[in-house]
């Protein structure tokens, strides 16, 4: 389905991004990834997925905007072209609001947020040129709703739904679409730790450990898994996504319908 056509993923060495990644691929897609993980042990895994399509790299710091530029630019001149942008990396940190570190918070609204605005901002223009785009912002379900301490990762993710709101407005009427993905548990190797923790602690199992932490938010009792979201992913680049435009897609198991 997108034969010919070269897909960005942030922070896609593992998680969320590599799943992503990994099913963009698979529908013949160029990928680029990005992120601070075994970035060669994520090329392998993609490009064994791949049907077709190439698979690159680029290191750029997320943080920093001449670097998120020149990713996009690296995409361009390596693959040809930047057809679709995942804007995916992100960072968490946890703490009350009186006792958030400052620099935490500035980590975390920079790679959270403003990398998406960057990233965008230099994808655009080759997109409307070619009259084709899909820009996908990987926000949360913290980006619907909040959960206490974590004040930045729960304002970096408003933010996102906001941006993209007003980027598919801006791109309303060209061949380019912005919407936002807000998954709620997901099961990368994060999560996956903070659940053998749980279970470590409580000296329970790790299936009673998973449940208590869905049992919390996430009323399916179910982890999403990144492989599902590249198939929202897939879905918002197929011509049935034309006229999807300023979304924020949750895939929360039921969180916010409470």
């Amino acid at each position: 389905m997108l034969t010919g056509k070269t897909a960005l993923v942030t922070g896609s060495t593992s998680g969320i991004g590599l799943g992503m990644a990994i099913t963009l691929a698979k529908a013949g897609a160029n990928v680029m990834l990005n992120g601070f993980g075994d970035a060669e042990a994520a090329k392998a895994e993609v490009q064994a997925a791949a049907r077709g399509g190439r698979v690159g790299y680029h290191g750029a710091d997320m943080s920093r905007a001449d670097q998120i530029e020149a990713m996009v630019r690296a995409c361009e001149a390596e693959f040809g072209a930047l057809d679709v942008l995942v804007n995916n990396a992100g960072i968490q940190h946890v703490a009350p609001v009186e006792e958030f570190p400052v620099e935490r918070w500035d980590a975390i609204i920079a790679i959270n947020l403003s990398s998406v605005f960057h990233a965008s901002r230099a994808a655009l223009p080759g997109m409307k040129q070619r009259g084709w785009g899909r820009i996908i912002n990987v926000a949360s379900v913290h980006g619907l709703v909040a959960s206490a301490q974590k004040s930045a990762y729960v304002a970096a993710k408003h933010g996102v739904v906001g941006f993209t709101k007003s980027v598919a407005l801006e791109c309303a009427t060209t061949g380019v679409t912005v919407n936002a993905i807000c998954p709620g548990w997901v099961l990368t190797p994060l999560v996956q730790k903070q659940v053998d923790a749980r279970a470590a602690a409580g000296g329970i199992s790790e299936p009673e450990a998973r449940k208590a932490l869905l049992g919390e938010k996430q009323p399916s009792l179910q982890f999403t898994t990144p492989e599902q979201l590249g198939e929202l992913a897939l879905f918002l680049c197929s011509p049935a996504g034309d006229n999807i435009r300023g979304v924020a897609w949750n895939v929360d198991g039921g969180w916010v319908a409470q």
